[in-house]
């Protein structure tokens, strides 16, 4: 069986990064927008990392009414479902959303109802802080948050740039969210090393880390994270492109799992970075020797670690049950 057709769990996938470029390239056109000089055909052009957050931010500006946000979550789920994703969790960020956080409600309603429009694919939203635009915005952020809980709304997490603040300084957020009952994440050790880890742990108590491949880095923190039991969101195409490893034979994602870590396979940023579930799970066959028994175990962990009610975990682990002997 090829790897690509099987059935895929997605817990780390950003909405506005994953917008699809012909899909956003005819929005900006509706708006009067000319996006040329970021979008070329189906991809999005830069040229390094800053070049990167400058076309996301240009492509980003087209998203303006929450019924942009209401097509652009079909457009993303769509394009889920074409990879085989039957469940997946989106990084919503509200403080980058409309005009203000007082506008939050509406396009969270209009995200709803684009999430309904693909029924075929399961999702949840994650409400992510972004870190480098301080504490107060991010406790703004979860206050605003748990005010307007919907039926997708069950995670807290945090984005941006991993290099401003300390875990330390959004405790206090995440504590917000923590007491709603909302699942716990936070992007640590992609541009940070295995402190950026370790300290996400101790301050913020997440039950999973988005990234978290320097980790490999310091040996006492993996074994940390296998004992603890700390699911990790890895996205190999992601790293490679940002040049946090030259090529997938040299990413840790394998060597991780190996020791006891628990791993699961995501795409960040797919159309910006080139990548899709599909090629991620075609080149972990090739590069590590992956097959149906170890994607079955990592969409299983990833379940298992899903923001989602018992009863849709119960429904969709059924897809990768082990057979039986």
């Amino acid at each position: 069986m090829n790897v690509a057709d099987l059935a895929k769990v997605e817990l780390h996938l950003h909405l506005e990064g994953a917008a699809p470029p012909a899909f956003m390239r005819d929005l900006a056109a509706e708006k009067g927008m000319d996006l040329s000089a970021v979008i070329d055909g189906d991809n999005y052009i830069y040229t390094d990392f800053p070049a990167f957050l400058a076309a996301y931010e240009a492509v980003s500006a087209a998203l303006q009414t929450p019924d942009d946000y209401r097509r652009l979550v079909r457009a993303v789920l769509e394009q889920s479902r074409a990879q085989g994703v039957v469940y997946t969790e989106l990084f919503v960020a509200p403080a980058i959303t409309g005009s203000s956080m007082a506008d939050w409600p509406d396009y969270l309603a209009g995200m709803e109802a684009g999430a309904d429009d693909v029924p075929e694919v399961e999702c949840r939203f994650t409400s992510t802080a972004v870190r480098h635009l301080g504490a107060d915005i991010a406790r703004q952020t979860a206050e605003v948050t748990v005010a307007n809980l919907s039926p997708r709304m069950t995670g807290w997490g945090m984005g941006g740039n991993e290099s401003m603040f300390a875990p330390a300084d959004f405790a206090p957020a995440f504590d917000i969210a923590r007491q709603a009952g909302l699942g716990i994440t936070t992007h640590a050790g992609e541009v940070e090393g295995p402190d950026s880890v370790r300290d996400s742990l101790d301050y913020l108590k997440p039950s999973r880390i988005g990234h978290g491949v320097r980790a490999i880095e310091d040996s006492a923190l993996i074994a940390r994270l296998a004992a603890e039991g700390i699911v990790l969101e890895v996205n190999p195409g992601s790293n490679i492109r940002l040049g946090v490893y030259p090529t997938l034979d040299d990413h840790p994602i394998d060597r991780l799992l190996r020791a006891g870590v628990a791993v699961t396979v995501s795409t960040d940023d797919p159309p910006y970075f080139r990548t899709t579930m599909r090629d991620e799970y075609t080149q972990l066959a090739r590069v590590f020797g992956w097959t149906k028994t170890e994607f079955d175990a990592i969409n299983r962990v990833a379940l298992s670690a899903a923001f989602c009610d018992e009863a849709t975990r119960a429904r969709l682990m059924k897809l990768f049950e082990e057979p039986a002997a």
